[in-house]
């Protein structure tokens, strides 16, 4: 095979198996778009390049236009999608202008003023812009992990490479006055391989970044509990665990408030097992709005919650569960008949030197125990602290 056409044939063989590869993903993970716009944008890149080394019946210029609007559609899909991929608002008026800059240049130097190498400067320094406008939007979220760090050095990098290779290129080669050994220049060599090596490392990116996408979205469900949203058992205790740490080595305080629904199982038996569900939802969505982004929430049982509040002692926490309570008495669930009151009961205790979560449960249980026990739709507190073994140091003679 001609090197050349070798050459001409390896971005685009490239960027339909990364469109295909991000197609297939995306078919799997519908819910996640911005791979379906990888697919379209890694797609339409590979008939810009084949439109570049091809010239179809409309005529060469023609093709080329048509060519550098691929481009400028995949380029501009690639960049949103990076930027949708960290839930950020995606800068569609910015991207407009440096690409609609960038076409209306290439039109005025292909039918206006012909000129080559204008029009070969135009592109890349649009396409340069549009880089390192990516870079400034991942700029804020490059330290939320080590893909958004990568994907950030790629857009700058990406940026140099459309500028400064260009311009040395450019200034090396001197000024193009057609494209008579155009496909054969060194521009047009190092843009293939740059633009080869530079699809392979973004798109490895992602790819990355998708996974862990899927293995976050995994953690996720095996962590909450589907009915209510909030933490289960098993992620409501190894957050807690690791918040305890903290706080012990900061010298925080802490508090744990234990919630069981009243009656819940009479009126299970009464109104049927959805209304149940609805009791549990609703009073789940009360506890998160009340613990906020600071506490840990969880359903560790059938109605039982939990709810571990740092930088709270005793009474900071039995006003918590006062609130939580009186909140929830007074309202109404949609579904129950009018009139039809639902209560929980709350037990309270604080974390005594570096008590670990066990013990602590244990504590505000016995609470919540004494709140069931005397009457319901109460908030009863732990008093007790663990006990503490005093082992003596040995004496010194001498």
């Amino acid at each position: 095979m001609d090197t050349g056409l070798f050459i001409a044939l390896l971005n685009p063989t490239i960027a339909l198996a990364l469109g295909a590869a991000f197609f297939l993903l995306w078919f799997h993970q519908r819910h996640r778009s911005y791979l379906a716009v990888l697919a379209f944008s890694y797609s339409l890149s590979a008939g810009g390049f084949l439109l570049q080394y091809f010239t179809l019946p409309i005529g060469m210029m023609l093709t080329k236009l048509a060519s550098n609007i691929c481009f400028t559609i995949a380029g501009c899909c690639l960049a949103g999608a990076i930027v949708a991929r960290n839930d950020r608002p995606v800068p569609y008026a910015a991207m407009g202008l440096l690409m609609g800059s960038g076409l209306s240049a290439l039109l005025w130097f292909m039918f206006v003023s012909p000129d080559l190498t204008w029009r070969i400067l135009s592109m890349n320094f649009a396409f340069g812009g549009l880089s390192l406008l990516i870079a400034a939007e991942l700029r804020p979220v490059r330290h939320n992990g080590p893909i958004e760090n990568i994907l950030f050095m790629l857009s700058l990098l990406s940026g140099l490479n459309f500028f400064v290779r260009t311009l040395v290129v450019v200034i090396f080669h001197g000024p193009f006055t057609g494209y008579d050994g155009f496909y054969v220049s060194t521009y047009w060599t190092t843009a293939l391989l740059t633009h080869a090596l530079l699809s392979l490392l973004i798109a490895l990116c992602l790819f990355t970044a998708a996974a862990l996408d899927v293995m976050k979205a995994l953690r996720t469900e095996t962590h909450t509990d589907p009915l209510s949203g909030l933490l289960n058992r098993r992620g409501f205790e190894e957050r807690a665990d690791v918040l305890l740490q903290r706080c012990a080595a900061a010298r925080f305080p802490v508090a744990l408030v234990l919630a069981d629904l009243d009656h819940f199982k009479a009126l299970n038996d009464l109104h049927g097992h959805a209304a149940g569900d609805r009791v549990i939802a609703d009073f789940a969505s009360k506890l998160r709005f009340a613990a906020g982004a600071r506490g840990v929430a969880g359903r560790i049982g059938g109605e039982e919650f939990a709810v571990l509040l740092p930088l709270s002692d005793l009474g900071a926490a039995r006003l918590f569960a006062e609130a939580v309570r009186t909140l929830y008495s007074a309202g109404s669930v949609d579904g129950l008949p009018p009139g039809t009151k639902v209560t929980a009961s709350f037990g309270v205790a604080a974390r005594s030197g570096v008590e670990g979560l066990e013990p602590l449960m244990r504590r505000a249980d016995e609470a919540l125990y004494k709140a069931k026990r005397n009457g319901r739709d109460s908030v009863r507190l732990s008093y007790e602290r663990p006990e503490t073994v005093f082992t003596p140091e040995p004496l010194s003679l001498g």
